[in-house]
């Protein structure tokens, strides 16, 4: 009768081939999550009427590489741009395009207050914590981008908002370096949603 039988190391090479394969799978599926963390993106967003017109209200959640951080540290100005796009979607026609507003923005590190400077809009505020500058700087209040009248009543909206670095603001040896690489480049994919024309306030009138 003949007995079959696999070697010890046999064993051993076929439960180091199952843990080697075990571990690979838990990195990949670590290094997914982390990269999809690591990712900027608005998270939130909406218009709403006020007595002079329409304004966005929105947040973003702004994550910098190591290399955007360094030049934070180093006193190097960055740039946003905080772009809107708005349309009116027809069946008979392509759709018709009603405003493109962008708000520039911006956020620095001030070298001898050691505190980063956050500008958006006609606002300035400072801050000690990175952490707390970028909160600012996603955080978007009553962002003035219609007047009364643009929209029509009763009317279905589409809009889509996105946040970016804008490289042509960076030093210029920065800025030339910034093309074809991804180190001095943040964008968000677009933030997409359907609205309805908001009511507008009757406009205050004075005593």
């Amino acid at each position: 009768m003949m007995v079959s039988f696999m070697p010890c190391c046999a064993r051993r090479d076929v439960a180091l081939r199952w843990l080697a394969w075990l571990l690979l799978g838990l990195c990949l599926t670590v290094a997914t999550g982390a990269q999809a963390s690591d990712k900027s993106t608005i998270s939130q967003a909406v218009i709403r009427a006020t007595p002079q017109g329409y304004v966005l209200d929105g947040d973003a959640n702004i994550v910098l590489n190591s290399t955007l951080e360094d030049a934070l540290s180093r006193g190097i100005n960055l740039y946003f741009l905080l772009e809107l796009e708005l349309s009116r979607p027809r069946s008979w026609w392509f759709d018709e395009d009603i405003a493109d507003p962008v708000r520039k923005m911006r956020i620095y590190y001030h070298l001898l207050l050691r505190r980063y400077v956050v500008e958006t809009g006609y606002t300035t505020r400072t801050t000690a914590t990175l952490s707390e500058a970028l909160a600012m700087l996603g955080q978007v209040d009553a962002w003035q981008i219609l007047e009364r009248g643009a929209l029509k009543t009763g009317q279905h909206y589409d809009a889509r908002l996105r946040l970016r670095l804008d490289t042509s603001q960076l030093p210029k040896p920065l800025s030339i370096g910034a093309v074809g690489g991804d180190r001095w480049e943040l964008v968000t994919p677009w933030y997409e949603w359907s609205f309805e024309t908001p009511v507008l306030s009757p406009p205050s009138t004075s005593p």
